[in-house]
């Protein structure tokens, strides 16, 4: 009887123990203390005729001239250690004009800057730049070259 007594004792003060000792996190998780991070992604592009020194475009538009040298400011948010951002410039017809990657390792909201100029000035016509994240397009934008 004394046995069973003391073997009981000891389960319960084991499970007190353990239950003690497993405290929650804001995911729910179970001893984690790891905090959530979100995976990036691009949240926006903006097309110009020039950047500031945060990258992001401070004159707008999508409307450029032969001569312009034509500015993608992509906006991304979430966290990567290592990511691939490209954007791939095309004419009207599909013909790739340019491609240019960074890699990028953000931890926050930040912008990244692309740009293409050709010294003897663009063709009229339409233009496409698409934006990949590690190889996949996330976004893209049209704009014209024109008078």
């Amino acid at each position: 009887m004394l046995r069973r007594f003391w073997l009981a004792s000891a389960c319960c003060v084991g499970l007190a123990a353990a239950a003690g000792c497993s405290k929650k996190d804001d995911t729910g998780a179970a001893g984690s203390t790891a905090t959530a991070t979100q995976p990036l992604r691009v949240t926006g592009v903006q097309l110009g005729r020039a950047v500031g020194s945060d990258m992001r475009v401070t004159d707008e538009t999508d409307d450029f001239k032969p001569n312009d040298t034509i500015y993608a400011s992509v906006a991304t948010d979430g966290t990567s250690p290592n990511a691939t951002l490209m954007a791939r410039w095309t004419y009207q017809d599909g013909q790739v004009v340019d491609t240019t990657s960074r890699s990028i390792s953000p931890n926050a909201a930040s912008a990244t800057e692309f740009h293409v100029s050709k010294p003897g000035g663009w063709p009229k016509g339409n233009y496409k730049v698409e934006i990949l994240l590690n190889g996949a397009v996330t976004q893209s934008k049209d704009f014209e070259v024109g008078d």
